[in-house]
């Protein structure tokens, strides 16, 4: 990524941080901050032309990390992880497709399904919330950045990510993602993904203005008769307080490789600490009762 200048703000509260409808940015220490801004991934109209995955290579210069076909579809990146921070998912489906698709006979069953996926940047961000160093920090655009060069490469982030994302490189151990091109955002430049997709299936923009349009589009998609469309990471309600890049699929989220119901790892830290607590005020209580007992008894 290149050089940005970056001010560390408080680490959020907690409690605030987990739990409840919360505005992430201002959790951060951004009392005024503009609009959050994040992704909306159309995949109905993805080709799978991977521009989005070599824009994001070549802006953040991320090494190459081996083109290996599995074998099992057209895919030659696999997954996302430290040096894949956008990966294009190529499903192959004995399906029919939809009568609404342009230039194919209805009656098919075959289909491709294909999804740009990303980092979440979810509400409540679990990997924020156990990074020790403060590597991981909260923009003031809402996103989750990962600051590499205070990484201590303690991967207490991996297992954090109910979407298994974050992952760190074997060279140096250290933690990486997709950051939102957050130096791209700080001097008013959208993504280099979003700008380079060439059939605006990766649409950046402010969170609000992005959910109104993927509304509009999941019902355009059902008027047409594609019933199995649905938003995955729109709801603010779900577990992880809803997705900062979040995406339109024509199936199920487990076909995609998604968690159906992902839920922030650390959600319930707070109600742990208060048990711990709890417990060692017992055990103390109970020591010294016995040294009292045993006291009075002598």
């Amino acid at each position: 990524m290149a050089p940005v200048d970056i001010t560390i703000r408080r680490r959020p509260d907690l409690d605030g941080s987990l739990l409840g409808d919360t505005d992430p940015a201002t959790q951060g220490g951004y009392p005024g901050h503009p609009p959050r801004m994040g992704f909306f991934t159309d995949t109905s109209v993805c080709i799978g032309c991977k521009a989005c995955e070599v824009a994001c290579k070549e802006w953040n210069a991320i090494p190459e990390d081996g083109l290996v076909f599995t074998g099992m579809s057209m895919d030659n990146s696999q997954g996302l992880g430290a040096s894949t921070w956008r990966h294009v998912a190529f499903i192959e489906q004995r399906k029919p497709l939809a009568a609404q698709d342009p230039g194919v006979q209805p009656g098919g069953d075959f289909r491709w399904l294909m999804a740009s996926d990303v980092c979440k940047h979810c509400t409540h961000a679990a990997c924020l919330d156990v990074c020790p160093t403060g590597s991981l920090f909260r923009t003031e655009f809402g996103t989750v950045v990962v600051q590499e060069d205070i990484c201590n490469g303690c991967g207490y982030c991996i297992p954090a990510c109910p979407y298994g994302v974050i992952d760190q490189r074997k060279e140096d151990g250290r933690a990486w993602k997709c950051t939102l091109c957050y130096d791209r955002l700080s001097v008013g430049q959208e993504p280099a993904c979003a700008k380079s997709c060439p059939t605006n299936s990766i649409q950046f923009g402010p969170l609000d203005e992005l959910r109104e349009r993927a509304d509009a589009r999941l019902a355009q998609l059902h008027e047409a008769g594609t019933t199995d469309a649905q938003l995955y990471g729109r709801d603010p309600n779900d577990g992880v307080g809803g997705d900062g890049a979040f995406f339109l699929l024509l199936d199920a989220p487990e076909v995609y490789g998604l968690p159906p119901d992902p839920v922030v790892t650390t959600r319930d830290l707070p109600s742990m600490w208060k048990h711990v607590a709890a417990a060692a005020v017992t055990l103390v209580g109970g020591a010294l009762a016995a040294f009292a007992a045993e006291r009075w008894i002598s």
